[in-house]
C-alpha cells in the first residue's frame, strides 16, 4: 500500500481539527485564503483572510446551534490540488441537513490557498436559505 500524499494528510488533519480545535484549523490556511460558497444562501459568498473564513467557520455553528457535523468521505490530492468529499449534518429552523458535498482545495506550500465548496445536493440551498 502506498504512503498517502501529503496535501491529503493535511485535508484529514484539518477535518479532524473541525469543530473541536480551531488553531489547527486556521494553522492549515494561508493568511490571505479565499473561501468561496456557490448560491444565494446565509452562508454564501467570499471570504477573504484567515480571520474572515475562521468566522464564516464559527458561523456554522452558530447558524446550526452547534449541531454542524463534517464527516470526511474520500480525498484525492496531488501536489497543487485536494478534493475532499464530505457529508455535512445539522439542524437549523427546524430543517435537517445530511448531504454530500465537495471541498476543491487549491494547496501551496503546505497552507490552504483557496477553497470552493461545491454543495452536491440541492437541499444545500434549502437548508442554509
Amino acid at each position: 500500500m502506498s504512503e498517502e500524499h501529503p496535501n491529503a494528510a493535511l485535508v484529514r488533519r484539518v477535518f479532524a481539527a473541525f469543530g473541536r480545535d480551531p488553531k489547527a484549523i486556521a494553522a492549515a490556511f494561508d493568511r490571505e485564503i479565499v473561501w468561496r460558497v456557490p448560491g444565494d444562501t446565509a452562508m454564501s459568498g467570499e471570504y477573504h483572510g484567515r480571520i474572515e473564513v475562521m468566522e464564516f467557520l464559527r458561523r456554522t455553528g452558530l447558524e446550526t446551534g452547534g449541531t454542524y457535523r463534517s464527516s470526511l468521505h474520500t480525498i484525492f490530492a496531488d501536489d497543487e490540488w485536494a478534493v475532499a468529499i464530505y457529508r455535512a449534518s445539522g439542524s437549523r429552523n427546524g430543517l435537517d441537513l445530511d448531504v454530500e458535498q465537495a471541498l476543491v482545495i487549491r494547496i501551496r506550500d503546505g497552507m490552504w490557498q483557496e477553497v470552493t465548496a461545491v454543495p452536491l445536493d440541492s437541499a444545500f440551498e434549502r437548508f442554509w436559505a
